[in-house]
């Protein structure tokens, strides 16, 4: 063993540390992929995904090692030597072979709680988290801190193993002659550009060229989370473009496609350079608008809320949903609060990209259902108990027509606090005061309540509820103390003189831990929305819709004429029956049942969701059924990128859009 070592020592000579830290690093993915796997063996079972998950994942492997190991290797064929120029490089080396093998054993060390909470590896949402270390860092801490010390330590003592590993393979070297170090760095140029590449097609490796399956976790375990990481990281820096990952159609159709299925007359519309503004009269003629309330609910999926179906944690909501005008069918664009508040806030349709909250261009002069009442006079607000400028929001909401935000700062002597905040009870108790503020003021107000307990680590106080689980904070506990204090609220509000000139509307952001064996798992993006208040019709909706139609649909009820830019429908006269949810990078579009699903770089598959077993089955796609998809998985980008959803000043001029 000894003299085959020496031997391929001599043999790549100046290139072996790097080499040797390839090797490594393969043997460390493969063995965490196959651990991965084997914890997931039913789901690869179910797909006969070994083979593949395993081979598929050493190409991905082999890649990454080309990207990360190009430039080391090419610089140390050239000047790694004896002389003092080659023994500082070295040193630069050794610090670039050990961090480069530390981050993928921390990314692989991160990924059984990432799967465990998104059900696939770390993506962008790594990146989004990292930005708001104090909450996160805090959720950790409280919640999974075992888990944090041994990440830690682990973490350390790799550091040192690593380095002592770099610093014996970077000794006794060979070293080939000058008029030969250029061959060594072509050659190994040559190899690591190749496996980068992985593919001697126009495109280059991506991790569409290695999914096989129907379930997008398993396909994500044939990447590692390193990988999958900087990918991610690569694509964000193009969000303007990013819809196109599905393929490529003129704006024009893409346009002509969202006006037809929208099914409004021409005359409605009011602007070509703002291709869906257009004008829509109230449904409801009050003696004044009504003010809005919007409450946002934490993670509150459908599973939790039992009148749909769910477990018994909702006592509170199942007696409010035999009051008020309940959506049974109601499906959420995303798995992000962000995508929640893009959807309710904005109405706009979701992307593969970030949801505009975070993005750069539409920090300012953005269309949001706040700017639009703003400018009626509303007061406007956004009523948190966490941190205002975690996920962006503080910027977003201050430079797109919110007035005034209240986040935990503004909280005297509340009842608990936890790592996401003040607790559910502290919010709707401000919410409370606030809006009999307004009201006695003679203010129309709009205002999001977001609430943010039924959030992992899942803390709340004492004595409130009798838990589902025996164990305190679960996630099953968390969605039924969220229940309480949402009514809590309503206790307080029905008996407030707002209540009667107030349009309640009470939705999940996402559900909880979204997961499953599709493509996109549909059941997880099933959430409550029920709307509230004097005068809302009693009944129960069994129509398919979407969370961009709710904002059309309260600014209808609250008696307001309007003109905008949102797709989505008027639910108090329009049926759409469709929905549309991005899952990662998969983008699909619900009709009924008939079910399209776009992935990057592949062609649209069809699908039919069998509602009563909560899965898609495989079905047969129409042309039109794809290039409406496409259309739709388009239009955000397109209007984000050129301008096409601004805000508005009120309008009265226009046809009818009934």
């Amino acid at each position: 063993m000894k003299k085959f070592y020496r031997r391929l020592k001599r043999f790549f000579g100046p290139l072996f540390p790097v080499f040797a830290v390839i090797c490594l690093n393969m043997a460390l993915l493969s063995l965490s992929r196959l651990g991965l796997a084997l914890w997931q063996s039913d789901r690869v079972d179910a797909v006969g995904g070994w083979a593949e998950t395993i081979f598929q994942g050493m190409r991905v492997d082999f890649a990454s090692m080309g990207w990360l190991m190009l430039i080391p290797a090419v610089v140390s064929a050239l000047i790694l030597s004896e002389n003092a120029v080659g023994r500082a490089w070295r040193l630069v080396l050794r610090v670039i072979l050990t961090a480069g093998t530390l981050f993928f054993f921390f990314m692989e060390l991160s990924t059984p709680a990432f799967i465990e909470t998104y059900d696939f590896r770390p993506n962008r949402l790594f990146f989004e988290y990292l930005v708001s270390p104090r909450e996160v860092f805090s959720m950790l801490v409280r919640g999974h801190a075992a888990a944090l010390i041994v990440t830690m330590i682990l973490t350390v003592a790799a550091t040192a193993l690593f380095w002592k590993f770099t610093g014996r393979v970077s000794k006794g070297l060979t070293f080939p002659r000058l008029t030969l170090r250029p061959v060594y760095a072509a050659a190994a140029a040559a190899v690591l550009v190749l496996g980068a590449r992985s593919t001697l097609d126009h495109r280059p490796l991506n991790p569409s060229m290695v999914a096989f399956s129907s379930d997008a976790m398993v396909n994500s375990l044939a990447v590692n989370s390193g990988y999958s990481v900087l990918f991610a990281a690569m694509q964000m820096s193009d969000e303007e473009s990013a819809s196109e990952i599905y393929g490529s159609m003129p704006l024009s159709e893409v346009i002509a496609r969202i006006r037809k299925m929208r099914k409004l007359p021409e005359s409605a519309y009011l602007s070509e350079e703002q291709p869906t503004l257009s004008y829509h009269p109230a449904s409801e003629r009050t003696p004044r608008s009504k003010n809005i309330v919007v409450i946002l609910m934490e993670s509150q999926g459908a599973q939790f809320i039992g009148t749909l179906g769910g477990l018994p944690l909702s006592p509170k909501f199942d007696a409010l949903a035999k009051e008020g005008w309940l959506f049974e069918r109601c499906f959420a664009t995303g798995t992000r609060s962000v995508r929640g508040i893009e959807a309710v806030a904005t109405g706009f349709t979701p992307t593969p990209a970030r949801a505009v909250v975070k993005l750069g261009k539409s920090q300012q002069r953005f269309f949001t259902v706040a700017d639009l009442l703003e400018k009626r006079g509303y007061h406007t607000a956004f009523i948190y108990g966490g941190e205002k400028h975690f996920d962006n929001m503080a910027s977003f909401f201050y430079g797109n027509g919110f007035q005034e935000i209240i986040d935990e700062k503004d909280y005297e002597n509340p009842v608990f606090s936890g790592s996401w905040g003040v607790s559910d009870e502290d919010l709707f108790a401000m919410a409370d005061k606030k809006f009999r503020e307004w009201d006695a003021a003679g203010t129309p107000f709009y205002s999001i309540v977001f609430t943010s307990s039924n959030h992992d680590p899942f803390e709340y106080p004492d004595g409130r509820i009798t838990g589902y689980d025996r164990e305190k904070q679960t996630r099953n506990n968390g969605a039924k103390y969220a229940d309480y204090a949402l009514g809590t609220f309503f206790e307080k509000a029905k008996k407030s003189d707002y209540w009667k000139d107030t349009i309640f509307l009470v939705v999940a952001d996402h559900d909880s831990r979204v997961s499953g064996a599709d493509l996109v798992p549909i059941k997880n993006f099933h959430i409550p929305a029920l709307i509230l208040g004097e005068g809302v019709p009693v009944r129960r909706d069994a129509r398919l819709v979407s969370q961009i139609d709710l904002a059309p649909t309260l600014l209808s009820l609250a008696g307001i004429d309007a003109a905008y830019p949102m797709t989505g429908f008027d639910l108090t006269w329009e049926s759409p029956d469709r929905a549309m949810m991005i899952y990662d990078k998969n983008f699909a579009v619900m009709n009924g049942e008939r079910v399209t699903i776009l992935q990057p770089d592949l062609p649209a598959k069809g699908f039919a969701y069998d509602f009563e077993a909560k899965k898609l089955v495989p079905a047969d796609v129409t042309e039109e059924e794809a290039k409406n998809a496409l259309a739709m998985a388009l239009y955000g980008s397109y209007a984000y990128k050129f301008d096409l959803y601004r805000e508005t000043a009120p309008q009265s001029a226009g046809t009818p859009a009934k």
